[in-house]
């Protein structure tokens, strides 16, 4: 009898060419994602935002890809550019519904800097903070981020995946830690 490994369902979330034209200048990245994936998930299969068009209208659009979120056992962000409003988007909506958020950012990328001086205090690794809010996991290239899918889909990592309450989490950091900040907007009415 043949054991059956069920499907891990990913989508792939990045940037999508806007128009014909710029299709045509267009490097489709995801098919190196879907392969460094496959190597290491041989179970994964894919949805992605450029399975529609925006000749759809944007409702579908935008349905469609929240569905693909809401239906994902996995998202993989592209971030190794800078990502745009829909991507930020849907990563916000992945936290609502818990699911597994890895985001591929390599070091000294748009997102992603070393060594980063902010007000006199050098930061050796700075990632942004949204996304790295966001991430449940925050790899350097796609191979990283594919071994990170595959221990997560045969329960070998220890992280928790993280909710929607990431962001409260961080507005009751920023409450408790900077209450003089605080306390500055509240006496201007906030």
């Amino acid at each position: 009898m043949e054991s059956h490994v069920p499907v891990l369902k990913i989508a792939l979330l990045g940037k999508i060419p806007k128009g014909d034209a710029a299709r045509k200048e267009f490097t489709d990245w995801k098919a190196g994602y879907r392969e460094a994936i496959v190597a290491k998930v041989p179970q994964a299969v894919f949805l992605d935002g450029d399975l529609i068009t925006d000749d759809n209208g944007p409702e579908l659009c935008v349905g469609h890809d929240l569905w693909m979120v809401k239906h994902a056992d996995v998202l993989v962000v592209d971030a190794r550019e800078k990502i745009g409003a829909g991507t930020a988007q849907e990563m916000v909506f992945a936290k609502l519904w818990k699911k597994p958020l890895v985001s591929v950012i390599p070091r000294d990328s748009h997102h992603r800097k070393s060594n980063l001086v902010v007000a006199g205090t050098n930061i050796p690794d700075w990632i942004h903070p949204f996304l790295f809010v966001a991430s449940d996991y925050v790899g350097t290239d796609i191979t990283d981020a594919a071994q990170w899918i595959a221990s997560f889909a045969q329960g070998g990592t220890k992280t928790a995946i993280k909710g929607i309450e990431a962001f409260e989490q961080a507005i009751d950091m920023f409450e408790r830690d900077m209450v003089e900040m605080v306390a500055r907007y509240q006496a201007q009415g906030w």
